[in-house]
């Protein structure tokens, strides 16, 4: 053990935050040009951990595709922040899941509040590595306990976003949390990723099975806004974009073609999509 570095202890919660903070730092290695997160490197410095099988489980094609899908979630979710930042200076911007990601304060404009919501023992670890600057709130607890909405300043507005949370919600659970955020934020926008139900069951077969789903069909999957969101939405309107390509095209030198061509599979047929609500203000 190192005892300059923070020690992650293998098959524990600590271990969940290193996967996805493992990718956003492939991600910058890979797609400098698309996608750059130095906060990320610099965390990956900060752990004791043994990243030995991570980086032989991503360091296949369709590994690095993936990467590539985490690069393209985290740039439409800042997108969405930074245009409602525009309007909306003074306003929370809420990572919902926040994990060790550090979008939200990618996204500061100087004047808005950052709140970043995990379960308790996640908040304990990124408090430890990534104090809470100005105007930034870390809070720990349950999204599903709406207990959180009390902590927002929402005053100037909110904009709230999560990246890869929702998957592991069942869909009445995040039906629920939509339609009370709309009541509680009224003129802010939730925006977050989705995938279609033939997506999802083939996540199953390797990192939602970690997390003990079985029963797809009763967790959150979109294939379409018509029959699988407007039928419950209340005082809020839903739009959606491609996941990989509805931000941008992928034309760039360091994206292989043939990742191109998989993520109009992606958007298309397996219904990735990023998500937006915008909420009725009263």
């Amino acid at each position: 053990m190192n005892k300059n570095k923070f020690h992650i202890e293998q098959n524990t919660l600590q271990e969940t935050l290193v996967i996805p903070l493992y990718a956003r730092k492939l991600c910058t290695q890979i797609f400098p040009s698309i996608y750059s997160d130095p906060k990320a490197v610099q965390l990956m410095d900060q752990l004791d951990y043994d990243f030995s099988l991570i980086e032989g489980k991503m360091s296949g094609f369709m590994q690095r595709f993936g990467a590539l899908e985490v690069a393209m979630r985290q740039t439409d979710l800042a997108f969405e922040v930074k245009e409602y930042l525009k309007s909306h200076p003074n306003a929370a911007v809420v990572n919902l899941g926040c994990g060790l990601d550090q979008t939200g304060e990618a996204c500061d404009n100087g004047s808005c509040r950052i709140y970043n919501i995990d379960l308790p023992d996640v908040i304990a670890v990124r408090s430890e590595l990534i104090p809470a600057a100005e105007r930034v709130q870390n809070i720990g607890c349950d999204l599903k306990d709406t207990a959180w909405f009390d902590e927002i300043d929402a005053s100037g507005g909110a904009v709230l976003f999560a990246a890869g949370v929702f998957y592991y919600f069942e869909t009445k659970d995040v039906q629920a949390l939509v339609n009370r955020m709309a009541l509680q934020f009224p003129g802010g926008k939730l925006v977050f990723d989705t995938a279609g139900k033939t997506a999802l069951k083939m996540m199953l077969k390797t990192w939602i099975k970690q997390a003990g789903i079985q029963k797809v069909d009763a967790y959150f999957h979109v294939g379409s806004l018509e029959k699988d969101v407007l039928p419950w939405l209340k005082n809020a309107k839903a739009s959606s974009r491609g996941y990989m390509l509805g931000y941008q095209n992928l034309k760039d030198p360091c994206v292989p073609p043939f990742f191109r061509l998989l993520s109009k599979v992606s958007d298309k047929q397996l219904h990735m999509q990023i998500l937006r609500f915008d909420f009725q203000a009263r």
